[in-house]
């Protein structure tokens, strides 16, 4: 029986939408609240909005792709719904950035782990950042609101092979972990989460917040980019869109204006001060796209006798701790341990080399785990930081500049998902790097790591976590926003994303994203009082 296309049904009874590649003239709406982005921030944002009884209008850069469209095939999933057709990457190409760009934001197309932000983040935030009224107490209602929102449970399921790697290596070695909490709900299992949910079992923003807000009269407005806010003092009296072609690559010479009474921007820790800098906002401290982080991930691969097949199952399950907080919030860098789901195409490029070498590396990926590090970055002043920029074409880039604390990092992370991937019964080991190969003992693996040039281009660096840039805080000096999103020089306008975030959190953000939007939409519709 096939699964219902929950935006096909709204559409027909009557959702309103507008498709921005295929306007005819140029186009002017709206709003009592205009949005910009559809991810967790956005969506989270437009639902409780609405649901207040302001007409919302929401703004989405990529294209809308419902359950319809969901193939399961990664040359069209990537082209389609990520960012820079999954090509994003720091300034000098040197780290891989994934991030969603399709109506529901990453929340499309992630792989489903949701973790509340970790208590030693929260404080560190009040304690280091002027951050106010975010701490673990107060932020525990908000988590608790949206996991039954959205279906966040610890899953149930047994683990996939690939997941058991961590839970059986870890057991070995007495290193803690844990079962991933995901929000899904009917998951049929299937383990291609990060091409679009095709049972519309993720609970994405795609199918239930957007829906919701559309229930309530909101809008969509969708293959439209944000291109600058329009400014008139201490306020912003409208938003500039340039309508796109249906590939979501170039403007196609329509615009369209958007007019509205409060506006949010909820674009992601690159987009959102991409467009701050655009329209030459307010920025007395020049705090916007500082401190931007990324969750640095490196990779370690392993074959096993066993089949693992990691194409299969729930992506992520179970994760580990143990080296999480081992030398305080801000002492030597530390991370999350956890797996990706291993499909060919991103395999190949993640496994490396060319030719000859990377078809025997592929043809072993039935028997074949791949463990990554979440670096959490920005709590120690040596730490890796990043600031977005403008090119000279207007759009935003990441330049993330690496340090000797963060390598550092770097080089613990592959000893530690080396000794868990032998202790789960591997037979061969690959620190994912340009000089390494394959080796078949822990002793060899110590070696082989502690010889390895830690550098730019031949270590294999990833992220799919975007956050700070700008920074909330009660500090203007310091800080972008104050600590309930509102922007410290323009008095009708705030963010509603990661981008607020002063650090990294440590854990995968999107549960963090949903309880802090919620909350501040919360407290946004009290101070816009009644319609």
């Amino acid at each position: 029986m096939p699964v219902p296309d929950l935006f096909a049904e709204g559409l027909a009874r009557g959702w309103k939408t507008h498709n921005g590649s295929r306007l005819e003239h140029d186009l002017t709406l709206e709003a009592d609240i205009a949005i910009v982005g559809s991810g967790a921030g956005g969506g989270t944002s437009a639902e409780i909005l609405s649901a207040a009884g302001f007409k919302v209008l929401l703004i989405e850069e990529g294209p809308l792709k419902t359950s319809s469209d969901f193939k399961m095939q990664e040359a069209q999933a990537y082209a389609s719904l990520y960012q820079e057709g999954i090509g994003r990457m720091s300034k000098d190409g040197a780290i891989t950035i994934l991030q969603g760009r399709a109506v529901g934001g990453t929340t499309l197309v992630n792989w489903t782990s949701s973790f509340r932000t970790p208590a030693p983040t929260l404080e560190h935030w009040a304690k280091e950042h002027a951050v106010e009224g975010h701490g673990p107490a107060e932020m525990a209602p908000w988590f608790e609101v949206m996991e039954k929102r959205l279906g966040v449970a610890p899953w149930a399921v047994p683990p996939n092979a690939n997941n058991e790697v961590i839970r059986s290596g870890c057991d070995k070695l007495g290193y803690a972990w844990n079962v991933i909490p995901r929000n899904v709900r009917g998951c049929w299992n299937l383990g291609y989460c990060g091409m679009g949910c095709p049972t519309n079992a993720k609970q994405s923003m795609l199918v239930t917040s957007i829906p919701a807000m559309l229930d309530q009269g909101g809008e969509l407005l969708y293959l439209a980019r944000a291109e600058r806010l329009l400014l008139d003092g201490d306020q912003v009296s409208g938003i500039e869109c340039l309508g796109l072609d249906e590939r979501c690559v170039a403007p196609n010479g329509r615009r369209i204006t958007v007019k509205a009474r409060h506006y949010i921007l909820a674009g992601g820790g690159i987009n959102t001060p991409g467009i701050l800098l655009r329209s030459k906002a307010p920025d007395p401290h020049q705090r916007a796209g500082k401190r931007t982080f990324l969750h640095l991930v490196n990779f370690s691969a392993a074959q096993f006798e066993q089949l693992i097949n990691p194409f299969y199952g729930a992506p992520q399950s179970i994760y580990s701790d143990h080296f999480q907080w081992d030398d305080g919030p801000a002492g030597r860098l530390s991370y999350k341990l956890e797996v990706p789901p291993l499909h060919p195409a991103l395999t190949a490029t993640l496994l490396g080399r060319f030719g000859i070498d990377n078809a025997l590396r592929m043809e072993q990926l039935p028997h074949t785990n791949v463990m990554l590090a979440l670096l959490r970055d920005g709590f120690h002043p040596d730490s890796a930081e990043g600031r977005v920029e403008l090119r000279g074409d207007g759009s935003p880039v990441l330049d993330y500049r690496m340090t000797d604390y963060s390598w550092d990092g770097v080089r613990r992370a592959f000893h530690s998902m080396a000794e868990i991937q032998f202790a789960a019964g591997a037979k061969a080991v690959l620190p994912l790097h340009a000089d390494a190969g394959y080796v078949k003992s822990l002793a060899e693996a110590r070696r082989l790591i502690d010889a390895l040039p830690l550098e730019l281009y031949r270590t294999r660096l990833g992220s799919a976590h975007v956050m700070g840039g700008c920074a909330m805080g009660e500090d203007p000096r310091q800080a972008v926003c104050d600590s309930l999103g509102r922007h410290h020089q323009l008095g009708n306008l705030s963010i509603h994303d990661g981008s607020l975030f002063p650090t990294s959190i440590g854990a995968n953000p999107q549960l963090s994203i949903y309880g802090l939007t919620a909350k501040l939409s919360a407290k946004l519709v009290k101070r816009l009082g009644k319609v």
